[in-house]
């Protein structure tokens, strides 16, 4: 019941949006989806695995119980109740050259459970990080088999394979009076019937079906959104083979912070891809930076024209769809005097968005933002991940300068790896006035930050409190 509900993006974009209002706690609680998506799972295979051992006790007690051939016993006698017509059996094993395999392979209960289970052992292993970060299309294609979980997890209870006694039969067979006398069941002068056996009616979809629906209307919704046209604006080709998309769709609306799915049908048909929006809310088109680090983000940087040295014309542009935006808990930056962002690697891209829209508020005097200074901490392992983003800070600072808001932003940059070579030559390059990585004049600091130091010297500047921000380094090298 509860493993689609974490997925439906909309639906938890409609709850972030209507909870928001009254605790911004909560709503932050949705951003652990999958997370808890991943909980569920975990408990779904453990009682897979509790419901799997006990069916292979339980077929080993009703075959020892049809090998018994003892009509003093017990669980003999139950075993042959029904063998006439068929209607009022207890044991599925009906006779002593039934096998469990054979009951296995040719019942709905076995067949069902044995897809069931099959399906499951599939999405968990391919769900594996070694797996989604290496091959991302084995782990996507095998996700699907959720569809056949879902079929056979209906239809699994539709054999009655567990079966107990009926009300009916309880009141002329009472077991706690009977048991003992099952030699003189249904006999003249008797006070104990011959029991009937019944297996309840299937009641999975009772659970499920709501949440089936939900997930329906998710992906139709998502079908919908996939046909709406989107146009490449603009395409540009950052340092370190970052991809920079620029796009626009009629009545597409986001806030800062946001993410959206991203196909590319020349590419894959079935492949949805996230990406942190890196565009402002008032800029008049949204944009996506993509790092090129797998297969597909290696076909989509090619189909871009990314591997040419001369400008790719527009209309050859590939065509890709847009599902999104979706919200993050960073919508609600703004409602902060003073706050802290950090993030790692590229990671950092949805500071982009915030850091250009505070600037487009501030320029615009919009009174609903209380935000008076930014402390931005960006830690990358290496010089490259730096380029692309520099240039935003770089145009940030200028205009900063300019309007004599230079204190707004205090930002601090950390590349956490290097080569000694290197770290001699930053070193000599030093005492000028611009860094020789960023070209920025606040200098890139080496290591990592003592974040103990970092956070008694805000605090103490700003006893009042700081709204603080992570963001790291996700799954395809996609910060959202």
């Amino acid at each position: 019941m509860l493993i689609l509900l974490p997925v439906c993006r909309n639906l938890l974009s409609f709850l972030r949006g209507s909870i928001q209002f009254c605790s911004r706690t909560a709503a932050r609680q949705l951003d652990r989806n999958l997370t808890f998506h991943k909980l569920v799972a975990y408990m779904i295979a453990f009682h897979t695995a509790v419901h799997i051992i006990a069916h292979l006790f339980n077929f080993e007690f009703f075959w020892d119980a049809q090998l018994t051939n003892d009509t003093s016993s017990l669980p003999y006698v139950l075993s042959q109740i029904g063998n006439n017509d068929n209607a009022s059996f207890l044991n599925p094993i009906r006779n002593n050259h039934t096998s469990p395999t054979l009951i296995t392979f040719t019942t709905i209960a076995g067949l069902t459970g044995v897809a069931i289970t099959l399906a499951l052992i599939l999405i968990i292993t391919s769900s594996m990080e070694v797996i989604r970060r290496s091959y991302f299309e084995v782990f996507w294609y095998t996700h699907h088999l959720f569809v056949i979980f879902f079929m056979g997890l209906v239809f699994h209870g539709y054999g009655r394979i567990v079966r107990g006694q009926t009300v009916s039969s309880l009141r002329t067979n009472q077991p706690e009076r009977c048991f003992n006398h099952s030699d003189t069941w249904g006999e003249d002068g008797s006070d104990c019937a011959v029991p009937e056996f019944a297996g309840n009616p299937p009641g999975t979809w009772k659970w499920v079906l709501a949440p089936m629906i939900l997930y329906v209307c998710e992906r139709l919704v998502r079908f919908y959104r996939s046909h709406q046209k989107v146009v490449i604006t603009k395409v540009v080709m950052h340092p370190s083979k970052t991809l920079e998309l620029q796009m626009k769709r009629k009545g597409f609306r986001m806030e800062v912070g946001q993410y959206v799915f991203i196909q590319c049908p020349s590419v894959s048909r079935l492949e949805w891809h996230p990406f942190t929006l890196t565009s402002a809310p008032e800029e008049d088109y949204f944009s996506a930076h993509i790092r090129i680090v797998g297969d597909w983000t290696e076909a989509l940087y090619q189909a871009c024209g990314g591997d040419r040295t001369e400008p790719q014309e527009a209309w050859k542009l590939p065509k890709v769809a847009i599902d999104g935006p979706f919200g993050t808990a960073s919508e609600d930056v703004f409602r902060y005097e003073v706050v802290m962002l950090v993030g790692a690697g590229i990671g950092v891209t949805p500071f982009a968005s915030i850091l250009k829209s505070v600037w487009y508020k501030h320029i615009q005097k919009n009174q609903e933002v209380y935000t008076k200074k930014i402390y931005f901490y960006w830690l990358c392992p290496e010089t490259q991940a730096f380029e692309w983003f520099a240039d935003l800070l770089q145009s940030l600072e200028g205009q900063m300068n300019d309007k004599g808001m230079s204190d707004f932003l205090s930002y601090n940059i950390y590349l956490t790896r290097w080569k000694e070579t290197e770290a001699a030559h930053f070193r000599v390059h030093h005492e000028a006035e611009n860094d020789p990585i960023t070209g920025l004049k606040q200098k890139t600091l080496y290591g990592k930050p003592n974040w103990d130091n970092e956070f008694t010297n805000i605090s103490t500047k700003h006893p009042g409190g700081v709204s603080l921000s992570f963001y790291e380094l996700q799954p395809l090298g996609l910060g959202f």
